[in-house]
């Protein structure tokens, strides 16, 4: 297949493009600077302003599936006014813009995959989330309603577009946990606030798996939940964080302080989404890192010796 992704160059995206790379896929990667996509796997790169325009057609040309992963990251620095508008921007005007260069096509892909997140349910407490279950409030929620929407919108003219609703990722290469890390290995690691929040997380491979699984499987429609089977809460996540590291983690950070440092942009830290993913078990995928002690070890410990496949059935 001739798959086109855009946010090659990001977390997800470079683990992707080289993923589909290796089983013989012809990648096309769009990016802001072209000069960043060194080593990337990919066999064209165009560039794309995502927040001017639609992409050139000659990047959209004879293109099998895109995977859209576009976005600023959520916690790159405080939310000022400006930053809300980025986080936003970033995400919803690209779509819009994206769907726009594919509306325009000569011919068209079969599947849009397009990039979502566990922010869209918002605060939810113990409520068990699937995807059928309606959006929240707040920032982050109306940005990816408005983010899902856009991307939708390339259902009008016949394309499959499945919208990846992503955890929080655990990889040892970059992400959230990396920001994770320090405390934890200084032995000064701990829950936050109460840590009864829960905690939608998803290992790296799996995340991947998931976006593969979803090119190739002409079921999947609409939103999926990209997390692991095994829910966990903040705290339950940060005992087996601390027993992965093999370092103490009992001391925990007051929500008041976090609040007060970073302002709204702790709803991240704080907000409670017990996410289940329940269209990508119904649609077949397999996963590799099913519970937490298994992707914990695999990216730690011994548990690349002992956690079986890298991924699950998508890859």
């Amino acid at each position: 297949m001739k798959i086109l992704v855009t946010g090659a160059t990001g977390l997800i995206g470079r683990k992707l493009c080289a993923s589909l790379s290796g089983d013989g896929h012809i990648l096309v990667a769009l990016s802001r600077s072209p000069e960043t996509t060194r080593g990337l796997a990919a066999d064209e790169v165009h560039k794309w302003q995502p927040l001017s325009g639609p992409p050139i057609s000659q990047a959209l040309s004879g293109i099998d599936a895109v995977v859209h992963l576009v976005g600023e990251p959520i916690v790159a620095s405080r939310w000022t006014d400006a930053q809300k508008k980025l986080i936003r921007d970033s995400r919803v005007l690209s779509t819009r813009n994206l769907v726009a260069g594919l509306r325009s096509a000569d011919s068209k892909p079969s599947a849009l995959i397009s990039g979502s997140a566990v922010g869209f349910y918002g605060n939810r407490g113990d409520e068990l989330l699937e995807e059928n279950a309606a959006a929240g409030r707040g920032f982050l929620s109306e940005t990816c309603r408005d983010w899902e929407n856009e991307a939708a919108a390339a259902s009008d003219f016949g394309i499959r577009v499945v919208q990846v609703r992503t955890g929080v990722v655990l990889s040892a290469e970059g992400g959230a946990l990396k920001k994770m890390l320090p405390p934890f290995k200084l032995g000064v690691g701990g829950r936050l606030g109460s840590g009864r929040q829960w905690f939608p997380w998803i290992h790296i491979d799996d995340i991947v798996g998931i976006f593969r699984h979803a090119i190739i499987t002409s079921s999947m429609k609409g939103p999926a939940n990209g997390v692991a089977p095994e829910a966990v809460t903040n705290a339950e996540f940060t005992k087996q964080l601390g027993r992965a590291l093999q370092r103490p983690a009992f001391l925990p950070v007051p929500e008041l302080a976090l609040r007060a440092l970073m302002g709204e942009m702790a709803d991240v830290l704080f907000d409670s989404q017990r996410v289940v993913p329940k269209a990508v078990l119904q649609a077949g995928y397999e996963f590799g890192y099913p519970v937490l002690e298994r992707a914990l070890e695999d990216l730690f410990g011994d548990g690349a010796a002992r956690g079986g496949s890298a991924a699950g059935s998508g890859r």
